[in-house]
């Protein structure tokens, strides 16, 4: 179950090391950027056939995330700089959340791994330290998490920054990575001075800024009252003879309705919220969703308070439990890709250490997806990839107009609005393998970020098109006057 939250000490030491890191990585990235001579206009004379392919993709996936080509066919590389920076350093955090809690697994599936193992065996590697091993086995556990074919996973920092990185990260106490809420406060202390930034420039919030400003970790009690007075409600009103299997802490009931204003106050054994007599009565048809769903805290906080109801309810084994949770009942949407990775990792990482579950084992594909993302091709050379494929016309014309604006509206952006009835029913997936098969007439570089592309839309569409029973998040708030005008005037019309 849950384990306790971050000491406040420890929870300083955290956001000091993660600011430091932050500036560490990404002067790091544009020192290695700049080397590949991805911004130039030409590669330099100094790059070697490998790297220049490595350049190449590194330039397409820049374009993919938002960086823009420009004259003379220089690109810019801020938005590769900031995600080449986050994915080096987090697959070396996440690394050691998963050693320090036994759950760094060899290429073997079975044996745990010490950082310390890790160094060890990169000795027999050419070239490895161990920190990059370390990172190469959990990307080998979250293939969902770090796509092992990212190109910013190639780039090498030089020695001294990489050095620098390490010793931040090993200076982390060890209970750091025990603490139930460590992974939540990550990537809001990633965020710290882009937010100051963005808030003192006084300029209105676009894409770029949107999710540095509004992306703020929810602390547990707040999660804990929400979903007490919601799930946990329906819970003690359909299975009351079970009402003690969770604490519910922050569950609230009915007061008696009384005629004397003087009587001694009490409560019913009704939940104050209601009852939700409209919710599905098998847990397994119930569906929640976060759709700002940040580093996944409540993705988190449902999971560990349905896999001892589903458990109690269908006989079911703790693992069988986790597995069914995280295929029919919790769903998240994000506007940052990297907070769609790191709740991902901690959906993952609970799923792994929940109590009497046999640990360290595949999971089934997440339903968490990335709402931010947009095509980035021109929209006439992304339909004549469809050929004379009617069908495959209008899906890839529906996914296109749908989240040409993704990067500013994520989550509410409404599919029904834009996409045929015929589509949405038949769900996207069905449509994966004609799209990847289209997709496949793109050049070698451009046609990987593509298809990854797609794939992510595909699954945006279906979660985004799904009805939920429960729905609890933290709304992101940006009052109206520090809006940008695309935003206002969406707003203004829905």
């Amino acid at each position: 179950m849950s384990l306790h939250p971050l000491d406040k000490k420890l929870r300083k030491q955290l956001e000091n090391t993660i600011i430091k890191a932050r500036n560490v990585a990404e002067a790091a990235a544009r020192t290695a950027l700049v080397r590949l001579c991805v911004g130039d206009g030409k590669p330099g004379e100094h790059l070697t056939e490998a790297m220049r392919q490595q350049r190449n993709k590194l330039r397409a996936h820049g374009r993919q995330i938002g960086d823009i080509k420009n004259g003379q066919d220089k690109q810019t590389i801020e938005h590769l700089v900031q995600e080449t920076a986050y994915e080096q350093w987090h697959r070396m955090l996440f690394a050691r959340f998963l050693a320090e809690n036994s759950l760094l697994i060899y290429e073997d599936g079975v044996t745990p791994l010490s950082i310390q193992d890790c160094f060890e065996l990169a000795e027999d590697e050419d070239g490895v330290d161990g920190w990059e091993l370390a990172g190469r086995y959990a990307s080998a556990m979250l293939p969902q998490i770090f796509r092992t074919e990212n190109p910013v996973l190639t780039i090498h920092f030089s020695p001294e920054h990489q050095r620098e990185l390490e010793k931040l990260l090993e200076a982390l106490e060890p209970e750091t990575f025990q603490a139930s809420d460590s992974l939540g406060w990550v990537y809001q202390y990633w965020q710290t001075q882009k937010k100051d930034e963005v808030n003192k420039s006084g300029n209105k919030i676009g894409a770029d800024e949107l999710s540095a400003v509004t992306q703020l970790f929810t602390e547990p009690y707040m999660v804990s009252f929400l979903l007490d007075n919601s799930l946990g409600a329906w819970w003690v009103s359909h299975y009351p003879q079970y009402k003690d299997l969770l604490p519910f802490q922050y569950l609230r009931y009915a007061p008696e309705l009384l005629d004397d204003e003087h009587t001694e106050y009490k409560e019913t054994d009704i939940p104050a919220a209601g009852t939700f007599e409209q919710w599905p009565k098998a847990l397994s048809e119930l569906k929640m969703l976060d759709p700002c769903c940040g580093s996944g805290h409540f993705l988190v906080a449902t999971l560990l308070m349905l896999v001892p109801m589903r458990m109690k309810d269908e006989s079911l084994t703790a693992d069988e439990a986790i597995e069914r949770v995280l295929t029919e009942n919790i769903h998240g949407l994000e506007l940052d890709q990297r907070c769609v990775e790191i709740a991902a990792f901690a959906v993952a990482l609970e799923a792994w250490r929940y109590p009497d579950s046999s640990g360290y084992r595949p999971l089934p594909s997440l339903n968490i997806a990335w709402v931010g993302q947009s095509i980035k091709a021109k929209k006439e050379d992304w339909l004549s990839l469809a050929g004379d494929d009617e069908h495959l016309y209008y899906g890839m014309e529906a996914l296109y107009n749908t989240f040409k604006d993704a990067p500013l509206l994520g989550s509410l952006i409404d599919p029904s609005k834009s996409i045929a009835k015929n589509l949405l029913s038949d769900g996207f997936s069905n449509l994966q393998p004609q799209l990847n098969q289209a997709l496949q007439q793109f050049e070698v570089a451009e046609n990987q970020e593509a298809v990854i592309a797609a794939k992510g839309l595909t699954l945006a569409v279906d979660l985004l098109n799904k009805k939920y029973e429960l729905i609890a998040t933290n709304v992101p708030y940006l009052k109206r006057g520090k809006q940008c005008k695309p935003l206002q005037d969406f707003t203004e019309i829905h």
